[in-house]
């Protein structure tokens, strides 16, 4: 693997950690490798993340649930958190908010048991990514929160390349403006497979696997 980078913001616990090379997704393949695997699991980082991400909703937006893809919970849980802080005005003060995972079924379908569904059912709902690039996950999302009754108020991520996903605002505390050359494509369209450049490793958002 290719020696890592870190893009730093000004908060020291908010970091980006980035490697370069050609890595294949479920959908697409890319020229970075985004490692989000501490600000997901380690309480300072995604306490610091979720606190980019709550300045976007905490005045504005009324959020009932979290729901987390990605393995995002601890984020997820620090921006329910900074939600329901009393100590200043916002729209959720005093108030507690759910924070979920799906289940998947079927090759990808998510469901939800009974017992959850009322906590989407007429619920505001915030969904919360390590990363959105495509899409597919953030929507696959957001069709479960509309089957059930739920309404989607917004995507949050930590790294983003779109500002919109079916229809539904996304932000992000990084996107490709903090990578300068980032490139994504659909693999049958991959430049590096036709130069003949091999797959330096698998990627999800639970790691990498090296090839």
């Amino acid at each position: 693997m290719a020696k890592e980078m870190k893009i730093r913001t000004k908060n020291q616990d908010v970091f980006l950690r980035v490697q370069k090379g050609h890595f294949a997704t479920m959908h697409s393949h890319t020229n970075y490798y985004i490692d989000v695997t501490t600000q997901k699991m380690r309480l300072s980082e995604a306490r610091a993340v979720a606190q980019e991400l709550a300045d976007d909703y905490k005045m504005t937006t009324i959020v009932d649930t979290i729901l987390c893809i990605d393995g995002m919970e601890v984020v997820g849980t620090c921006i329910a958190a900074e939600l329901t802080k009393d100590e200043y005005v916002n729209m959720n003060a005093h108030q507690t908010i759910y924070v979920l995972s799906p289940e998947f079924v079927n090759g990808g379908q998510i469901v939800f048991r009974d017992n959850v569904i009322p906590m989407l059912a007429g619920k505001h709902v915030l969904i919360v990514a390590a990363s959105v690039t495509t899409g597919k996950s953030a929507l696959a999302a957001i069709d479960a929160v509309n089957y059930y009754g739920g309404t989607v108020v917004g995507v949050g991520a930590i790294f983003a390349t779109v500002e919109e996903c079916d229809g539904h605002p996304v932000k992000s505390v990084f996107d490709p403006n903090d990578l300068g050359d980032y490139q994504s494509y659909k693999p049958p369209h991959c430049p590096f497979c036709r130069n003949g450049e091999k797959i330096e490793a698998l990627v999800n958002s639970f790691g990498y696997s090296a090839l």
